[in-house]
């Protein structure tokens, strides 16, 4: 029997330790991961191996050349491009006539083959994916399976919300020849995204084999340096090549290695060819490799050290990783976590924090303290995105060299000579990193039609029409006014979604920007009439009649806003009587905490009282988010404006749909089926409820944090359309608010947010998965339970460590009950994750 091994991924995520050699040579107890691999295979008798090669080729050839070395036989295929990781075996098909079985170079396990195998040979498979369980599914393909073993479902990379189960596809797969003929010859295609949904769609003989033992994708520097613990921990079994000293002990010691009498080995300690360890030196569960020199009071903990590594008298090492030729100076600290590359020099008395990485051939001056990552002159992050936004601290995270480098990479994935939307808020600091991004696309041959300071909507209803590829806005973050966000959008104005974001960061990374030739870089135009455009679709989806009739009194708290330059001209036309406040757009701080929110609420209520008007609004900096207030002086929260507006929104329109996130009131469903309407729940995701929004029957969309959207004038939120929106409903439905929010069923809602380590959130999916088995649940965002006495909805946060549940129920007894319960299961299950 033949085995594939994928040995041509770049390894763009395990920077820096990739940088100088290909991914699968990273030295794994002083032998290449790759070598753990080819040992694991002839332990199950498969010796004839066929490994495809892309990046850096030459060093995997040379190391293991045909295989007689280790007891195997090599045949080496490297395809000529990146055809994915089905294409690339698609490109080794003329050996592979046989049954075969495919492993990643790059992953440590010591799963027995021989027991997949038989499960295939029992099951009469075409195709068997081995699968584990794992703490954080996120990252993988998440493979759902019936009793019989058989793959009912794919989730590849999934949002919490998507994360039914924690058992994932592990990239081990035992195929039979025939599967290859579902591949075109010589086109891109993935085993999870095309071909086994293929087979799935085929229903042919897909099963997954469920495998105990272990299993880790060594895919960023915390994985390798975990991989490693767990080695020396003996959580997983694997050869060393040096001989345990004394025989059956953990110490394991080359024999051209020095270590003088007063030096103390404890743990599991592998030491490398002529490596010396002097004087009272400590080494606790430590790797060191060849040629490496310990001084005398140095102490090294759970560290892993490559080859050649020199450290100097009385420094620390705790829990890091040192790459070959690494120099340290004399009583350095180095923390949990840092990843120190090749070829570093630091110096005396240097402290470098935990988690920091340092790239190649720096230098650190004595003295320092190392507290953010160093790459080439650049701050490195492990992730740039949260969902479609970037965010960083302003001028310390947040730096024009950072944004300008990030526009680089942007441009670098959009075709040349296209156009892209340029905006952002008031704020200076907007400013100054926006033109920095600008120029990092003018450098990629990308053209900028700058919109300046724009509200956000406005930007996105320009979206919605040709000529744009896509779109940024920067602004100021509203959790934390020292940060800056930038908005990233597709040609269509949607949030940009995962797969262009991914494309982005590895450009980032890896630094392959594309440059455009001196004489082609981009052009900046403006858009001088970009208002009247927004303008003429704002007047024309209202009924401009009616509104000019009933004339509305309203107030509106442009928040220092750019709104302030087009909302209040745009309600005058309607036949609006408007009181502004902070009307005037100015370069300070714009965004409000929670307690100053509700001072300004309070005051928009008391005003909207003493003037008698008919509503208030509270404009949102960016101009998405919008605030209610009523003629009586009420602030609706979000769930009650948004429940209100359902109201409206149902007795004003005859037919059509209302997109809502999952987690809204049960009180829409029952409004909008006494209206004649129509509710489609989606995931809470801007992106996904724009997306369900675009359908011609949807007349409103909703989320929970005070962002409205009417898709006849444009599918994105818009809080500046929603204030004449609101208004012209109330004229149609002869409604007030107050008469509106009087009509709402009188349910009991709860929301609660418990901690939720990022580890812990799939094993809680599946614990809720599983405790809904015998109810009627729904697993659109989440899992959500119905009972005959309410509804229960788990959630996990996509970005933060918490997870949400909401309750709603009629009586507020069986609300507070369901609450108690799921809130001590919840937290029972939190609990047990944690503690195992």
């Amino acid at each position: 029997m033949k085995a594939v091994i994928m040995a041509g991924g770049f390894g763009t995520r395990i920077h820096p330790l990739t940088i100088s050699m290909p991914k699968p040579m990273i030295p794994l107890i002083n032998r290449p991961i790759m070598e753990h691999i080819v040992n694991l295979l002839k332990q199950h008798g498969i010796t004839d191996l066929i490994l495809l090669l892309f990046h850096q080729p030459e060093t995997i050839k040379k190391y293991f050349g045909d295989g007689s070395e280790f007891g195997v036989h090599i045949t080496y295929v490297t395809p000529l491009e990146d055809f994915g990781t089905a294409g690339a075996v698609k490109a080794a098909a003329r050996h592979l006539n046989e049954r075969f079985i495919i492993i990643s170079g790059d992953l440590l396990t010591d799963f027995d083959l021989s027991q997949a195998l038989a499960f295939h040979e029992e099951k009469q498979a075409q195709a068997t994916i081995t699968l584990t369980s794992v703490t954080d599914p996120l990252q993988f393909g998440v493979v759902i399976t019936d009793k019989a073993s058989r793959i009912t479902k794919f989730l590849e990379k999934p949002g919490w919300g998507e994360v039914f189960s924690d058992t994932i596809n592990t990239g081990i797969y035992i195929l039979e020849p025939e599967v290859l003929e579902l591949i075109p010859d010589g086109e891109n295609r993935d085993w999870s995204n095309d071909v086994f949904p293929k087979m799935l769609e085929r229903n042919d003989a897909l099963f997954g084999c469920d495998m105990q033992g272990y299993w880790a994708d060594i895919g960023n520097p915390e994985a390798y340096l975990d991989a490693c613990h767990d080695i020396c921990h003996g959580k997983v079994s694997v050869q060393i090549a040096e001989p345990p000293c004394p025989a059956g002990s953990t110490v394991f010691i080359d024999p051209g290695a020095l270590v003088d009498d007063q030096a103390k080995l404890s743990g599991m300690v592998v030491l490398g060819d002529n490596t010396r360890i002097q004087g009272n030196a400590r080494l606790i569960n430590c790797v060191l490799g060849r040629n490496c020199q310990i001084e005398e009071g140095v102490i090294l903990e759970e560290a892993v050290l490559w080859d050649n590594v020199y450290i100097k008298a009385g420094t620390r090492v705790t829990g890091a990783n040192l790459g070959h030729r690494v120099r340290v100076g004399q009583r350095a600290i180095i923390e949990t976590g840092a990843v120190i590359a090749d070829e570093t020099m630091v110096g005396d008395e240097v402290n470098i924090r935990p988690n920091v990485k340092i790239w190649p051939r720096k230098v650190i001056e004595s003295g320092s303290t190392v507290s953010t990552n160093l790459i080439w002159g650049e701050k490195w992050r492990k992730s740039l995105f949260e969902g479609a936004v970037v965010r960083g601290l302003t001028n310390v995270e947040m730096t024009p060299e950072f944004s300008a480098r990030l526009g680089a990479a942007y441009g670098s994935t959009l075709p040349k000579d296209s156009y892209i939307l340029a905006g952002r808020d008031a704020i200076r600091s907007s400013r100054m990193l926006k033109r920095s991004f600008v120029g990092g696309l003018l450098s990629a041959g990308i053209n900028v039609r700058d919109i300046k300071m724009i509200s956000l909507p406005v930007l996105r209803y320009k979206l919605t029409t040709f000529g744009e590829v896509g779109g940024i806005h920067f602004r100021q973050s509203p959790e934390d006014l020292a940060a800056t966000e930038i908005v990233f959008f597709d040609g269509d104005g949607n949030e940009m979604p995962s797969a262009a974001v991914k494309s982005i960061e590895r450009i980032y990374f890896k630094e392959n920007f594309r440059r455009a030739h001196h004489s082609e870089p981009g052009g900046i135009e403006e858009l001088p009439h970009i208002y009247d455009f927004y303008r003429e679709g704002f007047l024309r989806n209202l009924d401009d009649v009616l509104l000019k009739k009933t004339a509305p009194k309203v107030v509106l708290d442009l928040n220092h806003s750019p709104a302030a330059d087009l909302l209040p001209d745009l309600l005058t036309d309607l036949g609006f009587e408007i009181t502004e406040l902070n009307s005037h757009v100015h370069e300070k701080a714009l965004n409000m905490n929670a307690d100053e929110l509700d001072i300004a609420l309070d005051r928009l209520s008391r005003i909207v009282k003493t003037l008698e008007a008919d509503a208030g609004f509270w404009i949102g900096p960016s101009g998405e988010k919008i605030r209610l207030v009523s003629g009586s002086g009420r602030i609706f929260s979000s769930r009650e404006a948004l429940s209100t507006l359902t109201v409206l929104v149902c007795e004003a329109e005859q037919e059509g749909c209302l997109v809502m996130p999952v987690a809204a009131p049960q009180a829409v469903d029952t409004l909008a089926k006494a209206g004649g309407q129509t509710v489609q729940r989606t995931r809470s995701d801007g992106y996904s409820l724009v997306e369900a929004a675009r359908s011609r029957q949807v007349r409103f969309v909703a989320s929970m944090d005070d962002r409205y959207g009417f898709p006849r004038f444009q599918p994105h939120f818009d809080g500046l359309f929603s204030a004449a929106k609101i208004m012209e409903l109330t004229a149609r439905a002869e409604l007030s608010l107050d008469q509106a929010f009087s009509k709402l069923p009188q349910h009991t809602y709860h929301h609660l947010q418990l901690p939720c380590p990022r580890e812990s959130k799939g094993g809680l999916m599946r614990r809720m998965s599983e405790d809904s088995v015998d109810q009627q649940a729904s697993f659109t965002d989440g899992v959500r339970i119905d009972t005959d006495r309410g509804w229960v909805l788990v959630l996990p946060d996509q970005h933060r460590p918490i997870a949400h549940i909401y309750i709603e129920a009629i009586e507020q007894v069986d609300a507070d009950s369901l609450r108690d319960l799921y809130q001590k299961k919840v937290s029972g299950w939190l609990q047990e994750l944690t503690d195992s």
